[in-house]
């Protein structure tokens, strides 16, 4: 179902800072193989609402069989790497879902325009960062964010604990050294290649073990 459309009572900035050209808004669409979807229903809707707007359309970008959960796609990387070379002002979506796979990676990607000078606009939750509305759902979606961040570090931390009250051993196995054994093989002419296969520890290990033992051992 067509979401409502983002308000356009209040002009984007880049209506007024750039008087002398119509601002251009790069669209970005995907759908899976699995779904059935078609992206000319997202881009349908995104030109009629850049039309509404006078906006310029000078690129699409759309993904298709593409996993939503993959940060990395190729036209959306095509996009970012256009961001980069200042090919538009605004970046146009019909939905969040349909161009970010988390919270952390949509935040990851405004304040990477942000810091481009770009605005970017969802078409069905109706967010556009260049109103007030639109700047307020941009920080309560950062302070989400670092909430979810802290509630992970904090379970992390809290099953380490849990863990250590239960005496369980964390972190990586400690690999037992047989130094005499070493020193052994190596005075019997063995290389560090068969040393290391026999002990199973690394040739810098075994050699480290060695300097460190005394001469007369």
């Amino acid at each position: 179902m067509a979401g409502k459309e983002p308000s356009t009572q209040s002009p984007s900035p880049q209506a007024s800072a750039h008087t002398d050209r119509i601002p251009r808004v790069a669209l970005y669409g995907r759908v899976s193989t699995m779904s059935g979807q078609d992206p000319q229903m997202q881009l349908r809707e995104l030109r009629e609402y850049a039309g509404r707007r006078g906006w310029q359309i000078p690129s699409e970008y759309v993904d298709r069989g593409v996993s939503g959960t993959k940060d990395s796609r190729p036209e959306l990387n095509r996009l970012m790497t256009d961001a980069h070379r200042r090919r538009f002002e605004i970046v146009a979506v019909w939905r969040f879902d349909r161009f970010a796979r988390s919270v952390s990676h949509l935040l990851r990607a405004l304040e990477t325009f942000k810091a481009l000078g770009i605005e970017f606009v969802s078409f069905s939750e109706q967010v556009d960062t260049s109103t007030p509305t639109g700047k307020m759902v941009f920080t309560v979606l950062g302070a989400v964010a670092e909430l979810e961040r802290s509630l992970i570090a904090e379970r992390v931390r809290a099953g380490l604990r849990n863990a250590r009250a239960k005496g369980k051993r964390l972190g990586r196995p400690r690999v037992v050294v047989d130094a005499p054994r070493i020193a052994t093989l190596r005075a019997q002419g063995r290389s560090w290649r068969e040393i290391t296969m026999e002990t199973g520890i690394s040739k810098g290990t075994a050699q480290r073990v060695l300097s460190g033992l005394p001469k007369n051992v």
